[in-house]
């Protein structure tokens, strides 16, 4: 087990880690005592009825999604409704690679899949908060991923759902495209069969990847339009070197690959059998689909693709030259379409 120090309170806190138990995987093999590092804001009413799940996305933790998504007077209001945000298995906090011991520490940590995640969540709002329904899930990325999982496995639990830039189904482009991900940190040498002493070790791993979600994460127009000049860096080198390196320069590459393998594989049509359109067919949940206008990820044309298949259903791109990662905020006019958006989907009746 390592003691990263970037993963903690002091960086990504307030959080509490609770225990849910065994979780039994649907790769194989379990993970006997899965802690889930939870933060909440607001309260929860006497029905039990204004409750949101904030899911997280790769690399990021309950505290991003605070700071850009949650706040009195936006969408997310914590003066309206109880938000619950879970780190998802994997990101550092809830259990990982780089906090687990023994036979489940670092490379030898289980796979995850997406479904394990919305089991274990599923859990612990049953079983900690006494829930019976949602309100609304709502994520980005991976966060979408897993918001879709919970619209098809829990079908009357959620009530609205608001998958943000993802796919219900990854495409075999985004799979390839994440492998790369994953090979650019372990191709480094330090990285030793997952087997490093310190993230520090695959500094030049981490950098490469880091330099292929520069490439992937924004878009050409972003960078034409100096977008990143503006968020203060003069050069496309200071960019790379100063922000997009330092983000992920701390971060467990275990946990990264962890992650990576399991966003790759997020499908929910394996509740069906592997027939999407049956899946995302039996979504009762009023569902806005919001993809990222120059997302490069996850293109609004795949996320339309699979709106058309889910019952009543409306498509809301959110417009952004700033690509998929416009998810971490800097674009105050995204942020305006998408308090807009999840404004209206919270005020719509459901059943």
């Amino acid at each position: 087990m390592s003691t990263n120090p970037y993963y903690g309170q002091e960086g990504h806190g307030p959080y509490e880690l609770i225990g849910i138990g065994n979780l039994e995987l649907e790769e194989g093999g379990n993970i006997p005592d899965c802690q889930l590092a939870v933060a909440t804001h607001g309260t929860l009413n006497a029905a039990k009825d204004n409750a949101i799940l904030v899911p997280t996305w790769y690399s990021g933790t309950s505290k991003i999604m605070e700071q850009v998504y949650i706040g009195n007077g936006r969408a997310l209001d914590p003066a309206k409704y109880f938000i619950i945000v879970v780190n998802q298995i994997g990101n550092g906090l809830s259990t990982s690679p780089n906090n687990s011991g023994g036979v489940q520490a670092g490379p030898t940590f289980p796979k995850v899949r997406i479904g394990d995640d919305v089991r274990a969540q599923h859990k612990l709002l049953t079983e900690k908060y006494g829930l019976k329904s949602l309100a609304l899930v709502v994520g980005g990325s991976m966060g979408a991923q897993q918001t879709y999982e919970w619209a098809v496995r829990y079908l009357d639990f959620v009530k609205r759902a608001a998958p943000i830039a993802g796919t219900a189904k990854n495409t075999e482009h985004d799979f390839v495209f994440t492998e790369t991900l994953s090979e650019a940190i372990t191709s480094d040498p330090g990285f030793n069969g997952g087997k490093y002493g310190l993230p520090a070790d695959v500094a030049a791993g981490l950098k490469r990847h880091a330099k292929l979600w520069t490439v992937m994460g924004w878009s050409t127009d972003f960078f034409r339009e100096g977008r990143h000049k503006v968020l203060g860096f003069d050069s496309m080198q200071a960019f790379v070197d100063t922000f997009m390196t330092g983000y992920f320069a701390p971060m467990d590459p275990n946990d990264l690959l962890a992650m990576a393998w399991k966003w790759q594989r997020g499908d929910v049509s394996r509740n069906t059998g592997g027939d999407l359109a049956s899946a995302l067919g039996r979504i009762k949940a009023k569902t806005y689909v919001m993809p990222i206008s120059h997302d490069m990820f996850f293109p609004p044309s795949d996320c339309e693709v699979e709106q058309r298949l889910i019952p009543g259903s409306q498509f809301r791109p959110l417009k952004s030259i700033c690509g998929h990662l416009g998810l971490f905020g800097v674009d105050p006019e995204l942020l305006a379409q998408l308090d807009a958006n999840l404004n209206e989907l919270l005020a719509a009746p459901v059943s």
